[in-house]
């Protein structure tokens, strides 16, 4: 089998194709997902079972498990997904795989979702060059959904032919009469060889093409149809190379699942086996029992057969059984795979779980506690623009100005779902107490969204600084240094006031703080004229320091106000 350097950049090549539709997808995705799509989303998922049928059905349209688990990934690193309602998903995307090896078992066929991509995309080149954001991103979703099915399918042209060179699979009948190491060996053949085509239905393919030959029998087979369910986990893996920790932690459950199952089905390998030999015994179709390579023409037809059964009966078993444990699986991979700072990357209302409960005093709480959040991740993200200003290294310049852009994307999109779900409340329950709670949490999201705005003009004008390079003098970094400790004290206020509420606030110095920054601002203005003609800066240089030291009164502006709005709330 000739295997040349160029065919080892191919595949490399479409690995990288692969994970750059993955990556144009989720990023899109984010973009796009308003409040319908979530609303879907979470009716789909809304509990294990409905997620478990969800899976089903879409694995069964598209005909790829591996591309709908790509999807879960990717609806998870959007934020559309928690990691609890992404594993009954997998778990449906695992029993729908059974319907393309009930197709290619009986009808000889699989429906090639690949041949629409290319049409996708031409489909998708108006929306693309759109003037309207919302539009261009609506493209490369589509762009990005088309790349991974083409992905999948490059990586499947790109791999070693083994289905053309029988003398490799022949090969491995010589190990097939070892008892139990012959299972464990060809669990293990089975897993290398979907980790190399990178297509499970390819796998099943060369499985039975090993068995119309005689070279194995079907206990055999059945440990490469159990390998097949590992190896085919890579393929999200690979997917969540370029996502967060969240959707890292779901494609770990596909690998954890699967692999519970395996190890259950080896245990329990001749009931199973047993059982399927049963059935077949019921339908009059006759199959080897044994890998001694006896085998007959009615065996072969009925091979495919069998081997689907018992695909079909191991996932619909496994599901069955884990289904009830999905919060313990969802502990286990969050521990394997720790979510750290990276879980702030990715939007989630962690207390709002519904558009809005009937009971508007709860609604009220839960709206508090993911103000609560918004608070700590833009206090965050206020870091990350100091953490910006001191950084020198270009690399972790790029990786820190990224991460903010990250969080005004998702600022943006909590503001929008706080203020949808505070206006529900509003018109929801017009009495009173709970329409002045509801105006004051909205004018409170309004001004901390307007802080993290801030925050990215702030580490905007930070990054043109280092990009050109531009020079700041120990005097005008003494007193951006000063501004910055200035907005923490009011910061601090901001978070102790939101999290505990132990006692109200002193309105009074709070107001007198945001004074004095704007007083100190003030003298900047005034003390920046003056170095200005006396050319101790260069003009632009002069400008990005200007532009900082008034971006941070703004914040601080706007800090007081957030910290006014919760002083009046009644709660």
């Amino acid at each position: 089998m000739d295997y040349s350097l160029l065919d080892f950049l191919k595949l490399i090549g479409s690995l990288g194709f692969f994970l750059y539709g993955m990556k144009l997808m989720s990023e899109s995705l984010q973009k796009v997902a308003g409040e319908k799509m979530r609303d879907i989303l979470r009716a789909m998922t809304s509990n294990r079972f409905r997620g478990v049928l969800t899976g089903l059905l879409i694995t069964a349209i598209i005909q790829s498990s591996s591309a709908t688990t790509v999807m879960i990934v990717s609806f998870v690193n959007a934020g559309l997904l928690t990691l609890v309602q992404s594993i009954g998903v997998i778990m449906g995307a695992n029993i729908g795989t059974t319907v393309t090896a009930w197709l290619i078992s009986i009808l000889g066929f699989k429906i090639d979702i690949s041949v629409f991509a290319l049409p996708l995309i031409g489909l998708s080149l108006p929306l693309i060059f759109s003037k309207a954001s919302r539009l261009r991103s609506i493209g490369e979703l589509i762009v990005g959904f088309s790349m991974i099915f083409l992905g999948l399918s490059f990586l499947n042209s790109s791999v070693p032919d083994i289905n053309n060179n029988p003398d490799i699979l022949e090969f491995f009948s010589s190990y097939s009469s070892s008892g139990f190491w012959s299972i464990l060996f060809f669990l293990a053949v089975g897993t290398v060889f979907t980790l190399i085509i990178q297509s499970s239905s390819a796998a099943m393919a060369l499985t039975l093409v090993m068995c119309y030959q005689g070279w194995i029998g079907f206990d055999m087979a059945i440990a490469m149809v159990l390998g097949q369910n590992i190896g085919t986990t890579i393929t999200a893996n690979l997917a969540a190379l370029v996502t967060n920790a969240t959707a890292k932690q779901a494609a770990i459950s596909h690998f954890f699942f699967n692999v519970f199952g395996v190890i259950l089905a080896l245990i329990l390998f001749k009931p199973f086996e047993n059982m399927v030999l049963g059935i077949m015994s019921i339908l009059n179709l006759n199959l080897p029992v044994s890998s001694n390579g006896q085998t007959v023409q009615q065996a072969n037809e009925a091979i495919p057969i069998a081997l689907s059964i018992y695909h079909t009966i191991f996932n619909i078993s496994n599901t069955l059984l884990l289904i009830w444990f999905v919060p313990q699986i969802a502990q286990i991979v969050k521990k394997i795979v720790p979510t750290k700072d990276e879980d702030d990357e990715i939007f989630r209302l962690r207390y709002i779980n519904s558009p809005l409960v009937s009971v508007n005093e709860i609604s009220i709480i839960q709206a508090k506690n993911e103000l609560s959040v918004f608070i700590e991740r833009t206090k965050k993200m206020y870091g990350l623009v100091k953490d910006l200003y001191n950084e020198t290294k270009p690399s972790k310049i790029e990786k820190n100005i990224q991460k903010i852009r990250k969080y005004e994307e998702i600022a943006d999109r909590i503001d929008e779902e706080l203020t949808t779900f505070l206006s529900k409340i509003s018109i929801n329950d017009p009495s009173k107490n709970t329409s002045e709670n509801s105006n004051l949490m909205l004018r409170l999201v309004s001004r901390i969204e307007s802080i993290n705005d801030s925050c990215s003009s702030m580490a905007e004008y930070i990054y043109i600084r280092k990009t050109k390079k531009m020079k700041f003098n120990p005097e005008m970094e003494s007193r951006l240094k000063q501004l910055f400790s200035m907005i923490d004290v009011l910061f601090s206020d901001l978070n102790i006031e939101i999290n505990k509420n132990i006692a109200p606030i002193n309105i009074e110095l709070e107001r007198e703080r945001r004074d004095e920054i704007e007083t100190y601002v003030e003298k900047l203005n005034v003390q920046h004229l003056k170095d200005i003609k006396k050319g101790i800066y260069k003009p632009k240089s002069g400008i990005i320091y200007c532009d900082l030291f008034n971006e941070g009164e703004i914040v601080g502006n706007h800090i007081y106000h957030s910290l006014k709005y919760m002083h009046d709330l009644k709660l």
